[in-house]
């Protein structure tokens, strides 16, 4: 099992370490077909990229794409969720300039509101402290990632669970629903093999990701290959691997 393109990888853009061009060599390096810059959506305050840079960045695959052409490449973001409703950071005119959406929870956004900050980045917090907000937590950061896949085009919901624990049978029938691909996240190592095999059981989808912040880690997603076999995921079901 590999995988024939990396739809995740950071730049200088955000919090990597590299260019978009450095990234699409090491790409092809590897054999790889397709390639997204998905860096963190702008409402990230310590690495997300400025919405300014975004039209820089079209241009700039555009152009690599004339000079790489025996790779697909395309421009992403990874937003983050800021409510409880399931906004995301990324502002509609900012989406138009996408070839693919990739929407994840993280710590480091700002809530919508206060109440959204308070319920989504607060609590979870204060949660690790007192085991008592626990299942309150689950269930919101569970409702603000239904409440996403329900109202945007997400292409991938990034390294669910990762940041705070989630129920992954609704999500994974959102995803099913809405035609989002779950992510096994080879940094991260979140989809879980538990919470894939539930994922698998309710009908969702995968791919397999490296979440690369550096150059030399785009495509390297053994960690991720390794759940997806242990939880027993047919290659027919993972969007990006072939024998």
């Amino acid at each position: 099992m590999r995988i024939f393109g990396d739809y995740h990888t950071h730049t200088i853009y955000s919090h990597g370490k590299g260019t978009i061009e450095d990234n699409v060599k090491v790409a092809i390096s590897k054999g790889l077909r397709e390639i997204v810059i998905s860096d963190h959506g702008p409402g990230h305050f310590l690495f997300g990229v400025k919405s300014s840079n975004l039209p820089i960045m079209r241009k700039e695959i555009d152009r690599l794409q004339k000079k790489y052409k025996d790779i697909n490449i395309m421009l992403g973001v990874e937003a983050n969720i800021i409510s409880l409703d399931g906004d995301i950071d990324v502002s509609n005119e900012d989406l138009k300039l996408l070839d693919k959406l990739l929407v994840g929870f993280h710590y480091g956004a700002f809530g919508k509101t206060i109440l959204d900050n308070h319920a989504l980045f607060i609590r979870p917090r204060i949660g690790k402290l007192l085991k008592g907000l626990k299942n309150s937590n689950i269930i919101n950061v569970t409702r603000a990632v239904v409440n996403s896949i329900e109202r945007y085009k997400i292409d991938i919901l990034t390294h669910p669970g990762d940041k705070t624990p989630v129920c992954i049978s609704p999500i994974a029938n959102a995803a099913k629903k809405y035609g989002t691909f779950l992510e096994i996240n080879a940094g991260h190592g979140h989809l879980t093999v538990d919470d894939a095999k539930i994922a698998l059981n309710e009908g969702a989808n995968f791919i397999i990701n490296s979440d690369a912040h550096k150059p030399s880690d785009v495509g390297n997603v053994d960690r991720a290959i390794n759940i997806a076999i242990e939880a027993g995921i047919p290659i027919d079901r993972i969007v990006n691997v072939e024998e």
